[in-house]
């Protein structure tokens, strides 16, 4: 299918075609026409196939339709909420592009800066409201946000929202929009809390699932490596140097562990940088412009930060730490090999950690390579026979363990940070 052959308006398909698509992704295809007919929608797909796109195509054209060449005021009638500033940034740039040929105008708001200049492009009206939760309930509790003439709501990346405690005003939200609303929820994972969700907020919704959530990306290669808990620091550090690493995404668990992994990398004259919610907006935004520059070779991130990374091709990913939950992982795996490029997805699984790797396996059903040729591995019994699926994973894949060096000289080891 091409884009042409979704009945799109031509001021759409022109910018569509001008960002270099031909065809639409799976999560747009199947998507698109549901929304164009008015439905509801409950859309689950990994991170890099297109999720934003189909729903920002199918609500300007809608709108289009609607507004027209209208010079009546504008009144906003598309709300997307998404948890993050970052993302938040992302989508408003999107509506920007897909609607560049029509007369819509959108805005974007989120905290953590002045509410001047949105109070001011509020007054004038808009066509497209994007936000966060709370800058949009304190706008609207200040009386700059009127939502009875909305169409369409959109709650992205909705798994998140619910992660960041956003349920709450997220229900406050919707009751401010009219009960004849056209309700789309978008999310890269769909546990039993957002489906719960859904029930609450849609009306017979149509489901599209492109990739199940249990999935990994085929052309990812996947890595782990058993280590001690105290050395990983060391082993990302030994990983960076002998393999010549660049461009790496690194996963931490918690804001506080990312300023450390960063610190201690710097400390080995390695360029890293942290981005995690109690950085300023400014920060973030030059953080990320730096990686994706290249100025920084290394980027620390926790998982809400790192739903507003947007880069094609980011080569190499690690689980410094892993993810308490098993979907969790695909996603973030899904921020490298995409749009058809290869990738590499590190994991570091200390003991503490052998319960999450095991949920983890369960999950995606892949013989994930075990690495055991590292200076850092369990003091304590060898990987290949504590860990059970370990084992199983090393004599499918036939690697073989070689032998540990011994605790003394483990012990004896100079730290690097």
């Amino acid at each position: 299918m091409l884009f042409e052959d979704l009945s799109l308006s031509k001021s759409i398909q022109r910018a569509v075609f001008e960002q270099g698509y031909t065809q639409p992704t799976p999560i747009q295809e199947q998507s698109i026409p549901i929304v164009l007919a008015g439905r509801d929608l409950i859309g689950c797909a990994q991170t890099g196939t297109g999720k934003t796109a189909a729903f920002a195509i199918p609500i300007i054209h809608q709108l289009h339709r609607i507004v027209g060449s209208s010079k009546k005021a504008k009144q906003i009638r598309s709300l997307v909420v998404t948890p993050t500033r970052e993302l938040a940034v992302q989508i408003g740039q999107s509506f920007d592009v897909y609607g560049k040929y029509t007369n819509l105008t959108q805005l974007t708001i989120f905290g953590g800066v002045s509410q001047n200049p949105q109070v001011d492009t509020l007054r004038s009206g808009i066509d497209v409201l994007v936000a966060t939760p709370g800058r949009l309930l304190d706008l609207h509790k200040q009386g700059f946000i009127d939502l009875d003439h909305l169409h369409t709501l959109v709650l992205d990346e909705a798994d998140q929202m619910l992660d960041m405690g956003f349920i709450n005003d997220v229900k406050k939200i919707v009751k401010l929009t009219p009960k004849n609303r056209q309700t789309l929820l978008f999310s890269a994972t769909m546990p039993i809390a957002i489906r719960e969700l859904a029930e609450m907020f849609l009306q017979d919704p149509a489901k599209v699932e492109v990739s199940p959530v249990s999935s990994t990306a085929e052309n990812v290669e996947q890595r782990v490596y058993f280590v001690e808990k105290g050395e990983k620091r060391n082993l990302l550090y030994h990983l960076i140097k002998n393999e010549n690493l660049s461009d790496v995404l690194v996963f931490s668990r918690t804001r506080h562990g990312a300023d450390n992994v960063v610190k201690a990398l710097r400390k080995k004259d390695i360029p890293a940088e942290a981005i995690h919610g109690d950085k300023s907006q400014n920060a973030r935004q030059r953080v990320l412009d730096a990686f994706k520059n290249k100025e920084v070779g290394v980027l620390v991130a926790t998982d809400i930060a790192a739903r507003g990374i947007d880069i094609d091709q980011l080569p190499i990913v690690i689980n410094f730490d892993l993810p308490n939950i098993p979907e969790t992982y695909v996603h973030r795996i899904g921020r490298t090999g995409r749009a058809g490029n290869e990738g590499v997805a590190i994991s570091f699984c200390s003991k503490d950690e052998h319960q999450y790797w095991k949920d983890i396996q369960k999950l995606i059903k892949v013989d994930v390579k075990i690495v055991s040729d590292h200076p850092y591995p369990w003091h304590s019994g060898n990987p290949e026979t504590a860990p059970a699926s370990a084992q199983n994973n090393s004599n499918r894949s036939g690697g073989a363990h070689k032998s540990r060096k011994s605790s003394a000289s483990k012990q004896n080891k100079k730290r690097w940070y």
